[in-house]
């Protein structure tokens, strides 16, 4: 719900209870002057009667049979309420009434109830056409204050909502700050104004960061580089042939650097992916049939020497995905270095690739954990591997780079471990 809509809401149950309020203390106050009104009309008459009565003089003929009721007996005095049947409509009129006991001037006359009436039925009119107008009045009133707020969402927010799609727009990768104006409004501009700041801060972070991390790439992997072709050097050396323990501790050097080497590109591919520092203008086209099959091809050799058996499916129409070819290549390759790594010898990998995604299965140990935790980083089948354990870590986070749902299931039966890339 969006904020004015909200404010309104509230605005509009206030105007309602305070107007239905007001409209109910109204119509009391006018019901109760009316009465009023018609009381006292009543109690002049009655004076009037009793004025004319104690000259001696007959009472006078009503106009209306209804307004004057004369009884020798008893009634209650005072003035009530009563429902009479009018002729001409043919319905119940509601009156108000007052009775008096009026003794008569002449000596030994009886007394006589007298009842003076006065009929509702204008009251009630003047009452229904009060209700009416409060009721017009108040649809108007709600009628302008959501005409005003639609107005005022379209006017006065109108910065709010510029902010808002600059923000939508922005892309931190282009290095450029945000540069929003000062609207006339105070609130509006200190929000432009700090997300002004917030992002020339943000920029220049995410450069710092992105040097860091060319500089960090580059000036880690030469030395290890050197490292490494030093050491196969050595291993080379005749000097190593007659020295079988020199030899080992060497080759366990080696070892070392083969795999920092790996922990620290996978690290840096993390990073790149975390920073978003893969700029949307470098993905392409990609036949990811070909790309997988090119994939397999390289890895014939881990195959052979593992003892495992692949076998591709592609069912067309094949997807063709926009993507970093970097990225899309990463991707296949950590996928198939986990199922082909982490199988036994025998063992089965089995790829399917369609329009709807891509599903790798392989036969492997058994799992007692919950699958999905192997995606967290450093995370192994065995903590014994040389493997650093960050191959579905990188995976999922290409995949949630581009929106591709991934997701890890293993089924008893056969041991069998399914990863499975959901195309968008």
């Amino acid at each position: 719900m969006k904020l004015l809509a909200a404010t309104t809401r509230y605005y509009l149950r206030l105007t309602v209870g305070l107007f239905a309020l007001a409209s109910v203390l109204l119509y009391l106050g006018f019901d109760w002057a009316l009465r009023n009104e018609i009381e006292e009309l009543l109690y002049n008459r009655q004076l009037h009667l009793q004025k004319q009565v104690a000259r001696g003089l007959p009472l006078p003929a009503p106009a209306f049979a209804d307004n004057l009721d004369r009884s020798p007996q008893p009634r209650p005095l005072g003035f009530s309420d009563t429902l009479l049947l009018d002729p001409v409509e043919d319905e119940m009129v509601p009156y108000r009434q007052l009775t008096f006991r009026l003794q008569p001037a002449r000596a030994g006359s009886a007394p006589e109830w007298v009842t003076l009436r006065k009929s509702l039925v204008e009251t009630e009119d003047v009452l229904l056409v009060v209700v009416g107008v409060l009721i017009v009045v108040l649809a108007l009133l709600l009628g302008g204050v959501v005409a005003l707020n639609h107005w005022l969402a379209r006017r006065i927010w109108a910065p709010f909502q510029h902010t808002l799609a600059t923000l939508r727009g922005y892309d931190l990768q282009r290095h450029q700050p945000l540069s929003l104006p000062t609207p006339t409004i105070d609130e509006f501009g200190e929000l432009n104004q700090a997300l002004n700041t917030l992002s020339e801060r943000l920029v220049r972070d995410y450069e710092s960061l992105r040097q860091f991390t060319e500089n960090a790439a580059h000036e880690t992997q030469t030395p290890l580089a050197i490292i490494q072709a030093k050491l196969e050097q050595l291993l080379q050396a005749p000097a190593l042939q007659d020295d079988e323990a020199l030899a080992t501790l060497v080759s366990d050097a080696w070892g070392g650097t083969q795999r920092l080497s790996r922990l620290h590109q996978s690290l840096t591919l993390l990073t790149r992916l975390e920073n978003h520092q893969f700029a949307p203008a470098q993905a392409v086209s990609v036949q990811l049939e070909q790309v997988l099959r090119d994939r397999v091809a390289m890895l014939e050799p881990l195959l052979e020497a593992r003892q495992v058996q692949l076998t591709l499916h592609a069912d067309p129409p094949l997807p063709e995905l926009t993507m970093h070819p970097g990225l899309a290549d990463s991707l296949l390759q950590n996928l198939l270095h986990n199922a082909i790594k982490h199988n036994h010898p025998g063992g089965r990998v089995d790829v399917r690739l369609n329009r709807r995604g891509l599903e790798i299965s392989n036969t492997g140990p058994t799992l007692t954990t919950d699958p999905a935790q192997f995606f967290e980083r450093f995370r192994k089948h065995n903590a014994a591997s040389d493997s650093p354990g960050l191959g579905l870590s990188i995976a999922q986070h290409i995949c949630a780079y581009y929106g591709f749902g991934i997701a890890y299931d293993f089924t008893q039966v056969g041991n069998r471990h399914t990863l499975r890339v959901q195309f968008p």
